[in-house]
């Protein structure tokens, strides 16, 4: 079949707190791996008040990151350049390769936030404080 369709509730649920190897311990939905994508990655994840995806940025992949749910406090651009940008529900933002991002949820409630990324290849997260060094 050349397409498929799902409801959100039908794609697992994955702790991450229960996964060594990948932080942070936040709660995801792997939709890349449920539809087994092969351009992108996508990923939904969510976060309690507080919860954070810490500043960090991709040597390949450019991200592209839409609140569904909460408010939330973006950290966003290059090391010595980053802003600071609130974001609530129906917000896009994008991050290129070796360009700084993350985000907070400053709210009282759950957040989540569709995370796309592209290409569709394992790109750990780097410092982006140390990418001006290279």
């Amino acid at each position: 079949m050349d397409y498929e369709v799902v409801h959100t509730d039908d794609v697992p649920m994955t702790d991450l707190s229960e996964v060594e190897e990948i932080p942070p311990d936040l709660r995801i939905r792997a939709l890349d791996e449920f539809f087994d994508t092969d351009a992108v990655n996508l990923k939904l994840w969510y976060f309690e008040p507080g919860e954070e995806i810490q500043y960090h940025a991709h040597a390949e992949q450019e991200e592209l990151y839409y609140v569904l749910e909460g408010e939330f406090s973006l950290k966003l651009g290059r090391s010595g350049e980053e802003e600071y940008v609130d974001a609530g529900p129906g917000t896009f933002w994008v991050a290129k390769p070796e360009v700084g991002h993350g985000h907070r949820n400053v709210g009282d409630e759950e957040g989540a936030v569709l995370a796309i990324g592209a290409p569709a290849v394992e790109d750990p997260g780097l410092d982006p404080h140390g990418l001006d060094e290279e």
